[in-house]
């Protein structure tokens, strides 16, 4: 947390029973830990907590006043059901031969119930939950009773001293068998023990509270509310990721790198003379950008992000090809290696055409030995000028001769130590210069958080020629409209057009080997149906997509391995199949593999989701704009950001956690100059700061 933790074994300051079984339930160990799981929301004065964001089988906690309460008999048992009003949601609770429930559950009690979720024809509801009577606002008749796991709560202390003694009740992200409130008191009895924490800052930030009091205010609000000690966490979230990025860019201004002079008549002229097409006026501006940067002897550390089929892959060669006109070799990193080889074949060919004599050279894992041992041996050797590949080129095996630029294509596939480990392969001390590229468009807070330490170009307009895509929604439950999507693909083959189907699995129903079977067996059975997946051998993935490019097959039923890369111009048609299993970036990254030709093109999104469902608005949002901006948004709208920093992509432990990267863009904006201010001025305070940042972050930046 910004430099300071509190590192007490939870053993040493909770219940032996009660420490443990929050280490089982959430792996916390540590009391800064435990300080750390925020309250995911708060009730004043018996205010509901709401539960719509919810989902079936989550442990919810909410609070709210009994509207109706009866009690039934039904199979030999006695059931007790109440309707609990929670501020915004009615929601029901059923009770099992539950005596005590059915006498103190009546109208009108108000207490805080904590049970699994699920929903009954549209009606949340949570069964035998357990639960806690709060007394109202002003009422002190006497004790309260509690029941099940509740109990535990007063092991740190009477039940109503606590309760009522909050102005606000937090409630927290829990456990079935640790619920909100058995965190409370944990949290609570932490707080109590724990000595004033200094402030980390060389002085409070003005505008906001202290750390000490912002530590205690998140779980223990008082009447003016938990805000302003939310927005200082958030700072302490922002101020965290800004520092790592400053210092990043501040090791990169020390480090030198080869200057990579543009040649007047070198492989770049004779690419850019050659090239059928003229440059979009933004091509021109990002390549320019990228020249500047390479010609000074400071490692250039830039983001190109541009739509699908923007034209990212030419101004990536001809920025390559200006460090091979100086004698450098080149290495361009994919995350997949049908798109490692699909680059390869696309670049050689563009070389080629234009009478270039450039090697480039790919390397994946799957390659035959003979050939990947040769293929080492001209890296090595600096025959190869241009290297292609995945995750193989990063192992410590392959040894360059002299590399002066790395490439990495579709960026957040990769973690920060993947880039930076093929980065270290410079010579003389030399760092190569980095180009990252995405076809994701990055919201600009995600730009200067993630990607902070990068400067960014981004390309916008699309080259001449291409058409919009038409996108439609095809739910499962409009048998007609499903049985139209079929006979589309099929129109377009007849009219010598190629059609790709994609699918959420390999295996089982609605899989790729499935839909395929029986798409050439019945509809499709006068045409030529292919397939690819991961589970195929590499050399039969280069030939299927080969075969496919040639317009041997005309209706390739894949899995996301052409996510990316795939550029078959005659491919007009996509049919996604279960959509709803595909996130926002994905569908639209999915899309852009059509409408790369000069014809009228067609996405089409098979959805079994129910129409009311987020995931079903989700792939709506989607077919709507073809607004990568717009989309990226939506996209972060509906995930978490996950672990921004280093090489995770997902997980538990996050780095931001109350931090919104899509709305709090003044609060992103302040800390980022005031990280810029911090490290000029004392870096070693800096890294001081960060260091409580995950252990592979910091042995990142130790190694920086």
């Amino acid at each position: 947390m910004l430099g300071w933790t509190d590192d007490r074994d939870l053993t040493e300051v909770l219940p032996d029973k009660e420490a443990k079984a929050i280490t089982k339930a959430f792996e916390f160990t540590t009391c800064g830990e435990l300080l750390g799981h925020y309250p995911r929301a708060y009730s004043r004065h018996g205010a509901g907590v709401n539960v719509e964001r919810a989902h079936d089988g989550d442990i919810v906690t909410c609070v709210g006043e009994v509207l109706h309460a009866e009690t039934f008999s039904a199979k030999g048992k006695q059931i007790h059901r109440i309707t609990i009003a929670d501020g915004r949601t009615r929601l029901t609770a059923t009770f099992f031969n539950a005596r005590y429930a059915s006498r103190v559950l009546v109208r009108g009690a108000r207490g805080m119930f904590s049970g699994k979720l699920n929903h009954w024809q549209g009606t949340p509801q949570i069964q035998h939950p357990d639960f806690l009577l709060l007394p109202k606002p002003g009422d002190n008749a006497g004790k309260q009773a509690a029941t099940g796991s509740l109990r535990s709560l007063s092991v740190y202390g009477d039940l109503d001293e606590i309760l009522t003694g909050l102005d606000y009740l937090p409630v927290y992200p829990a456990k079935a068998k640790v619920p909100s409130w058995r965190l409370l008191g944990a949290i609570r009895e932490i707080l109590r023990t724990l000595p004033p924490i200094p402030e980390p800052l060389p002085g409070t930030p003005v505008g906001f509270v202290g750390f000490d009091e912002a530590i205690r205010g998140i779980h223990q609000p008082d009447s003016a509310g938990p805000e302003r000690h939310l927005e200082r966490l958030k700072y302490n979230e922002a101020l965290s990721l800004a520092l790592v990025m400053a210092l990043r860019r501040r090791d990169t201004e020390h480090r030198r790198a080869p200057a990579l002079e543009p040649a007047p008549d070198g492989h770049r002229a004779g690419l850019l003379a050659g090239l059928p097409y003229p440059l979009t006026a933004g091509q021109q501006q990002v390549l320019s950008e990228i020249s500047r940067d390479l010609a000074r002897p400071v490692p250039m550390s830039r983001l190109l992000q541009g739509e699908v089929g923007s034209g990212k892959t030419i101004v990536s060669l001809l920025a390559m090809l200006q460090a091979v006109d100086a004698g450098q070799q080149c290495a361009m990193l994919a995350p997949t290696e049908v798109l490692a080889v699909q680059h390869a074949r696309s670049l050689t060919a563009l070389l080629a055409d234009a009478g270039l004599p450039v090697n480039v050279v790919p390397l994946t894992g799957s390659m035959p030995v003979a050939t990947k041992r040769q293929n080492l041996l001209d890296i090595v050797s600096g025959q190869a000028d241009i290297v292609v590949g995945t995750h193989a080129i990063i192992q410590d095996a392959v040894e360059f001769f002299d590399l002066g630029l790395v490439v990495v294509d579709e960026q957040h596939r990769f973690g920060v130590e993947q880039r930076d480990r093929l980065r270290s392969k410079g010579r003389d001390g030399l760092t190569p210069h980095l180009l990252v590229m995405t076809a994701t468009p990055i919201p600009r807070t995600i730009a200067m958080t993630v990607f902070g330490d990068l400067a960014v170009s981004t390309l916008r307009e699309l080259p001449g020629g291409r058409k919009p895509i038409q996108s439609s929604v095809v739910p499962e439950a409009r048998p007609t409209w499903v049985t139209r999507s079929i006979e589309r693909i099929g129109e377009e083959v007849a009219d010598g057009r190629q059609a790709y189907i994609v699918c959420p699995r390999i295996d089982g129903e609605g899989g790729v080997i499935d839909i395929a079977g029986r798409l050439s067996e019945g509809a499709f059975r006068d045409l030529t149906v292919g397939v690819l997946h991961g589970r195929l051998p590499g050399e039969e993935k280069d030939a299927i997509m080969a075969d496919f490019a040639r317009g041997g097959i005309d209706i390739l039923v894949a899995t996301t391995v052409i996510e990316v890369g795939v550029d078959v111009p005659n491919a007009t048609v996509m049919l996604i199949r279960e959509s709803e299993h595909f996130g926002v970036s994905q569908l639209h990254q999915l899309r852009g593999r059509v409408g790369r030709g000069g014809h009228a093109s067609l996405c089409l999104f098979h959805t079994l989701a129910d129409p009311d469902s987020p995931a079903f608005q989700r792939v709506s949002a989607v077919a709507a704009t073809s607004d990568g901006f717009r989309l990226a948004e939506i996209d972060l709208e509906t995930r978490q950001e996950g672990d921004v920093l280093g090489t995770r992509q997902s997980g538990t432990e996050r780095t931001v956690r109350l931090l919104n990267l899509l709305t709090d863009y003044e609060l992103i904006e302040r800390a980022n100059l005031d990280a810029d201010l911090l490290v000029a001025g004392d870096p070693q305070l800096a890294q001081r700061l960060v260091s409580d940042v995950a252990r592979d972050d910091r042995e990142y930046l130790e190694k920086s």
